[in-house]
């Protein structure tokens, strides 16, 4: 079990005004942020980080869609810190996910969940790997 997991505000989220109030919750849960930065995904960015759903038919759409605004990338630390998180947002479907997680808060839809959250240590390590450097993590 990692003591790390990472996140993205996606441009949905961004867009609408919620990063704040969202990150306010990600705090409040008890998450420390280890690093955080704005980016703008290329489409070649976007595709590279979405690899493993290249075969899927929602590969193209969330690649277009990931590129099409602001996202907030963050590494975020504490105990338990994937699963702790996955609660803390929510089921991918806002229509599913629990009263006061934040896709049920913030997200338009299952496309436009307003969050990614990082679904095992593996590839929490993986996905801060691809964003920040050690340089940029505190």
């Amino acid at each position: 079990m990692s003591n790390i997991t990472f996140t993205m505000i996606k441009p949905d989220a961004v867009s609408n005004g919620h990063s704040g109030k969202i990150i306010d919750q990600i705090i409040q849960a008890g998450f420390t942020i280890q690093a955080m930065k704005y980016v703008r995904l290329s489409k070649e960015t976007a595709g590279s980080f979405y690899g493993i759903h290249r075969e899927r038919p929602f590969f193209n759409d969330l690649v277009e869609f990931m590129t099409s605004g602001t996202i907030v990338a963050a590494i975020l630390v504490k105990e338990n810190a994937v699963a702790d998180f996955r609660n803390l947002i929510g089921a991918t479907d806002p229509k599913k996910a629990e009263p006061g997680t934040i896709r049920n808060l913030f997200a338009k839809s299952i496309e436009a969940n307003a969050m990614h959250g990082s679904d095992s240590d593996e590839n929490a390590a993986n996905e801060a790997n691809f964003f920040f450097s050690a340089f940029e993590r505190f």
